[in-house]
């Protein structure tokens, strides 16, 4: 044998095994993008149940205000029908301000007008010797004249709902006693309220229990 065979024998010969790289290369990169796809299907059905979880979430806060709406409507009919079953009690009032009469003289009088129809309070006011009636008998006239002329209401029907007095402004003044001294002169105010209305049978009601 030659020194060229020898040579030839020593240098292997190409085998497939030279090739294993590129093949294994080849084999990892399908590998790689099956496990990338995997993972935007794995995130995708993460979005897709994020999403899904949060629908009813939003619904439901949609839903919250309608809820909290129902039972105010259904209050307001049912305050409309039970207006339109009773009738309406129409209250005429009167006040009178700044009277020169202490709130305490005006209630001695005015407790005895509460329940009375206008034909008796007025019997009540003329025979009564306290100078507060006439002003009593003036209100009175007054509250009448409101309730036939604003709201077309018969004098026949109706009844003194309220008559009560509050105190008003004390004028302050002082006069000259013995001795030098000024003692205070306290000159009180109250205003005065009539009501009328046409419901006689609940004042009759609470007179009589």
């Amino acid at each position: 044998m030659s020194a060229e065979q020898e040579k030839d024998d020593v240098t292997p010969p190409e085998t497939p095994e030279a090739k294993k790289p590129a093949a294994k290369k080849a084999a990892k990169k399908p590998a790689k993008a099956a496990v990338r796809a995997a993972k935007g299907a794995e995130a995708k059905a993460e979005d897709a149940k994020a999403t899904d979880a949060k629908k009813p979430a939003a619904k439901k806060a949609a839903k919250k205000p309608a809820v909290a709406k129902e039972p105010v409507a259904s209050e307001k009919k049912e305050r409309a029908k039970a207006d339109g079953k009773r009738p309406r009690r129409r209250v005429v009032r009167a006040h009178a301000r700044y009277v020169r009469t202490s709130a305490r003289k005006a209630r001695m009088v005015c407790g005895h007008l509460r329940g009375k129809s206008v034909q008796e309070a007025r019997a009540i006011l003329a025979f009564t010797s306290r100078e507060v009636a006439r002003d009593w008998s003036k209100l009175l006239e007054s509250a009448v004249a409101n309730a036939e002329s604003n709201h077309e209401l018969l004098e026949e029907d109706l009844v003194v709902r309220e008559a009560y007095a509050d105190e008003g402004p004390t004028i302050k003044r002082f006069r000259p006693r013995a001795m030098g001294r000024a003692t205070p002169i306290r000159k009180r105010t109250s205003h005065l309220t009539i009501a009328l209305t046409t419901d006689t049978a609940k004042r009759t009601t609470k007179r009589n229990g």
